[in-house]
């Protein structure tokens, strides 16, 4: 049974037969509330969660970058509301970008080849 079973029209369909589209939606909702709600509210990632969350699951993301206050960064510009907290729609944001920024890089590398 998934998760998200309940919370979203489409949900439905995910305990039945699921596109991967639908399951990468899980994925993100899944990932988001397994950090979120360790610290103070729990449909909310604290600072803290964030790191967390960063470190786990973007690996990669994180392992080429020096600046030690790259998560207070990240934090401040996720964090529309200014409630120090990041809420799922902001967390969308982030992965949004992220996900831009690779299908970026991967167009200009295909550029670069001539394709």
């Amino acid at each position: 049974m998934s998760l998200t079973l309940g919370l979203c029209p489409a949900a439905l369909s995910l305990t039945v037969m699921s596109t991967p589209l639908e399951d990468t939606m899980d994925t993100l909702i899944r990932i988001f509330h397994h950090y979120s709600g360790k610290e103070g509210d729990r449909y909310k990632l604290s600072k803290g969660e964030l790191k967390e969350l960063l470190t786990s699951e973007l690996t990669d993301f994180l392992s080429g970058q020096k600046d030690p206050l790259l998560v207070d960064k990240i934090m401040k510009d996720l964090d529309s509301n200014k409630d120090n907290e990041v809420d799922f729609n902001e967390f969308v944001i982030l992965v949004a970008a992220l996900t831009v920024a690779c299908n970026d890089f991967f167009e200009e590398q295909l550029k670069k080849e001539g394709f």
